[in-house]
C-alpha cells in the first residue's frame, strides 16, 4: 500500500488472529486427549474385593445356585497369591485367554473338585461363562473350582460374545 501524502511505502502485515486461534485449538485438543487418557487409565485399574470372616480369613462364596445337579463353580479366594506362584501351582490346570478370546488349551479334562486358573493374557477385560459368569480383568487371573453332581459333565466356555471357545470335561 502506498501513502499518497508522504510517498512512503507502507507494507500491510497479515493478521496473527488465525494463528492464535489455531494454536488455541491445538492446545485444547491436546488437553482433551490427555484427559481422556487419564480417564481410561484410572477406569481400567481394577481392584479385587475379598470377603473375609471375623478372623480375617478369605471366604469361598458360591456364585451360582448350588442345588443338586448344578455345576457348582466357586471362586476360590486365594490370599495374596502372586501370578508367578499361581503359574507354578496351576501349571497343569490353567486355561489362557487371549485378546481375541481364543483359549489355550481349548479341550481339557479335569477331575471333579479340581481348582483351575483362568488366565487373561490380554489388555482387555473378558467376561467368561463356565457354568457361572466371571469377569477376568486385563492381565489378571481367577481361580475357580469345578464340581458337579452329574458326572461326567461337559462345560462349554464362552468368552465375551464368542461361544464355545473351549470345552472342559469334568469327570470322576
Amino acid at each position: 500500500m502506498i501513502d499518497n501524502k508522504n510517498n512512503n511505502n507502507v507494507v500491510a502485515s497479515p493478521s496473527n488472529k488465525g494463528q492464535s486461534e489455531n494454536s488455541l485449538a491445538v492446545f485444547y485438543g491436546i488437553g482433551a486427549v490427555v484427559v481422556i487418557l487419564l480417564i481410561i487409565f484410572f477406569s481400567t485399574r481394577g481392584t479385587e474385593l475379598v470377603v473375609k470372616d471375623e478372623s480375617g480369613n478369605p471366604l469361598d462364596i458360591p456364585t451360582e445356585d448350588i442345588s443338586a445337579g448344578s455345576v457348582n463353580n466357586v471362586v476360590k479366594k486365594v490370599p495374596s497369591i502372586s501370578y508367578a506362584d499361581a503359574l507354578v501351582k496351576y501349571k497343569d490346570a490353567r486355561i489362557q485367554i487371549d485378546a481375541l478370546c481364543q483359549a489355550f488349551p481349548n479341550n481339557v479334562t479335569y477331575k471333579n473338585g479340581t481348582s483351575i486358573m483362568i488366565d487373561n493374557r490380554s489388555a482387555i477385560n473378558h467376561t467368561l461363562k463356565i457354568g457361572s459368569t466371571y469377569t477376568v480383568d486385563a492381565y489378571k487371573f481367577k481361580i475357580i473350582k469345578l464340581t458337579s453332581n452329574n458326572l461326567p459333565e461337559t462345560l462349554l466356555v464362552d468368552c465375551d460374545q464368542y461361544q464355545n471357545v473351549a470345552t472342559i470335561l469334568v469327570q470322576k
